[in-house]
């Protein structure tokens, strides 16, 4: 049982570790070229929701790690 835990473990913070990656590269890709991202009047507040994900995915990640090790 233990393998499979920590396979599920290994999965999750993988995956979270890669959906906060795919938020910080959607904000730098903001910061950086605005332009690029014609569906968003507001870059500000998309770049806030983008932070948002971020923040979300990180504190999932920190929780895994903190209680679930």
């Amino acid at each position: 049982m233990k393998i499979l835990r920590d396979k599920i473990y290994q999965a999750t913070k993988e995956y979270l570790r890669g959906q906060i990656e795919k938020h910080v590269a959607n904000a730098e890709v903001m910061m950086s070229n605005s332009v690029g991202i014609g569906e968003h009047s507001d870059v500000v507040e998309s770049l806030e929701k983008e932070l948002e994900k971020v923040a979300h995915y990180s504190d999932m990640l920190n929780a895994l790690q903190t209680y679930l090790k």
